[in-house]
């Protein structure tokens, strides 16, 4: 059975290693680009960011509590307020340190939920392939069993037509051996072989 070789281009391998830190990073950037541009000590913009933050919140906390809880939505929203309260903190602070600290603390925590569905999905295609090698190998091993089987069913025909035919041969050659006596065969308890006036009478 051949198997299809894919190889992943190596961008493709990191880049869900990297997101989580590029998500922070990309946060932290534009924060610090708005506080250039004078969300530094404003009051009404740590104010709409709090309340923000404070709305995604809310609603992650909505969306895993319900009775059909998505977990998907519930991270997402999490995952925004953590990204506004890093943003509004980043914006409205005078020094560099805060933000940073912040920003490394975000991204430790993101890289700490995504390991947990990193190891969940790893486990899920361990165990796909897994039953896949095991569904394989069991198909091939009938494979085998089915071609021995058929081997073993056409020697024995071919084994079988051959000594038909060997017979054949050896009974037309003994009929035609000058003093063959069919009765003496009989008399002496072998075989009797059919012969033309046996079949007409």
């Amino acid at each position: 059975m051949n198997e299809q070789i894919v190889a992943r281009h190596w961008l493709a391998l990191i880049a869900p290693k990297a997101a989580p830190a590029l998500a922070t990073s990309t946060v932290l950037i534009l924060a610090r680009i708005w506080n250039a541009n004078g969300a530094e000590h404003s009051v009404g913009n740590a104010v709409l960011m709090t309340a923000l933050s404070l709305a995604a919140a809310a609603a992650g906390a909505c969306a895993s509590v319900g009775r059909a809880g998505d977990p998907v939505i519930a991270g997402t929203a999490f995952a925004a307020s953590g990204g506004l309260a890093l943003a509004g903190v980043a914006g409205y602070a005078d020094g560099l340190s805060l933000p940073l600290l912040l920003w490394v603390l975000a991204t430790a925590i993101t890289y700490g939920l995504a390991a947990r569905y990193w190891r969940q999905d790893r486990r899920t295609r361990v165990s796909y392939e897994r039953h896949v090698s095991e569904r394989r190998e069991e198909h091939a091993h009938i494979e085998r069993v089915e071609t021995i089987r058929g081997t073993t069913q056409i020697e024995v025909a071919r084994t079988g037509a051959a000594y038909a035919e060997q017979l054949a041969a050896a009974l037309t050659a003994r009929a035609m051996l000058p003093g063959f006596d069919p009765a003496a065969l009989e008399t002496a308890g072998l075989p009797e072989l059919p012969t033309g006036e046996r079949k007409s009478a």
